[in-house]
């Protein structure tokens, strides 16, 4: 499976949700539940978020790393994403694990097939 991707998007494996996020998978869906099939959507790798414009990501990405989400690493003196990615037409830094589809610009997790493709209801 796979998740359309928009705007600005923040997305996160939701294995890394199960053990980084206080309270795990199902307190992430509650916490989000009014947004969920509005700007929050996922699939049964990823969870996406997503913002329109940078300083609204940039607090999505801030509120994550207080709830113990290594956003980012430095290797070899280049910046990585870790335990999320900010994606823009492609991710903004390096992502390992996260692969795209460009004819569909839908974005899935490194190791799985494409196949269906999530997005707002």
């Amino acid at each position: 499976m796979a998740i359309v991707t928009e705007f600005i998007n923040f997305i996160v494996p939701i294995q890394t949700i199960r053990d980084k996020y206080p309270g795990g998978w199902e307190q992430c869906l509650k916490d989000h539940e009014g947004l969920i099939n509005h700007r929050v959507w996922f699939d049964e790798h990823l969870f996406r978020d997503g913002a329109m414009n940078p300083m609204d990501m940039e607090e999505i990405v801030e509120e994550w790393t207080s709830l113990g989400f290594d956003c980012m690493e430095l290797r070899d003196g280049k910046r990585y994403w870790k335990d999320v990615c900010v994606f823009e037409g492609g991710p903004t830094l390096p992502c390992e694990w996260l692969s795209v589809d460009r004819a569909s610009r839908a974005a899935y997790l490194t190791g799985t097939e494409v196949g269906e493709i999530v997005g707002r209801n």
